[in-house]
């Protein structure tokens, strides 16, 4: 249930797929626009600071290209 208030959270621009793994919600978002990893963290931690949903964190963040490199890495 948490899993679907941090989607709803998160920008709507954005898709989202949500899926489960040994106890952790994952979260996958597909940005159209050239978006940084930081900036991704970002809206998440902010979206995490909402009082129904602030006992989850983010754990790491990566960025799954195709082809298309961040500056200095993959970004965590």
């Amino acid at each position: 249930m948490d899993g679907i208030r941090i989607l709803a959270l998160l920008p709507e621009r954005w898709r989202k797929d949500l899926r489960q793994a040994t106890g952790d919600v994952v979260i996958r978002v597909h940005t159209d626009e050239d978006v940084t990893s930081a900036q991704i963290r970002a809206e998440v931690v902010e979206a995490l600071a909402d009082p129904a949903i602030s006992h989850w964190e983010l754990a790491t963040c990566h960025t799954l290209t195709a082809g298309r490199r961040e500056p200095g890495g993959a970004g965590r």
